[in-house]
């Protein structure tokens, strides 16, 4: 006999969503019912309808039960893009530049962003990625080392801080903020676009818990569009 996976769970209180057997602002079934009903553990369903809840097509409250949403929010997801992969996505080759590297202290918004105190020294990347020998994203970051103390003495010529710390420091939260900026001079010179030029922006920060990791600015040159999937 073949054991009911999650997946298969998740598979059949879709269909139920979607034809309407689990109405829109109804309750479902008991997560005890659904497992005797279809054959299968607990654990089960509770792991195929936590996933659902984690997409927004069911909502789960604490002894209230399960219930399909009136109106369900689709969540888009976001991961944390390695440039290079980006760049080779579209077809262009990957180049990358290292423009400044130092250890200092960081400006008021920075401790701010990162909940730390006024004279905690950061190490601040500065950094350029090229597409087909263009410029594609600035790279403007600063990084906790109390919490990647390996970033000391990793070698950045050669490989961003972007992807190095994707591959080296687990983070257990952070945030983004999209935005649009007007290039600088000294931007617009760095993307070899005209001062004034509109630029997309992401602000990201990323956590160890309490401790911060790093707060980056990236500003992709004129042109540049997003892709996130639902």
């Amino acid at each position: 006999m073949t054991a009911i996976t999650w997946q298969s769970v998740q598979a059949e209180a879709l269909r139920r969503i979607r034809t309407r057997e689990w109405p829109p602002g109804g309750q479902i079934p008991h997560e005890a019912d659904l497992a005797e009903e279809l054959g299968c553990a607990r654990a089960t369903v509770n792991r195929a309808l936590r996933d659902l809840a984690e997409s927004g097509l069911l909502e789960r409250r604490r002894k209230a039960g399960t219930r399909v949403p009136l109106n369900p929010v689709r969540k888009a997801t976001l991961e944390i893009p390695i440039i290079r992969l980006d760049v080779e996505a579209r077809g262009q080759a990957y180049g990358y530049r290292l423009l400044a590297r130092e250890t200092t202290l960081p400006p008021p918004d920075v401790c701010a962003t990162l909940k730390l105190q006024a004279k905690t020294p950061l190490i601040r990347i500065l950094a350029l990625h090229l597409a087909d020998n263009t410029p594609f994203c600035l790279e403007d970051r600063w990084i906790n080392p109390l919490a990647v103390p390996e970033i000391v003495s990793a070698d950045l010529t050669t490989i961003s801080a972007n992807e190095w710390l994707v591959q080296n420091a687990a983070f257990s939260r952070g945030d983004f903020a999209f935005g649009a900026t007007l290039a600088t001079d000294t931007t617009a010179l760095r993307l070899s676009c005209p001062q004034g030029a509109p630029l997309f922006t992401v602000d990201r920060t990323t956590w160890a818990a309490a401790l911060p990791i790093t707060a980056v600015r990236l500003s992709y040159a004129p042109g540049y569009q997003m892709r996130a999937e639902i």
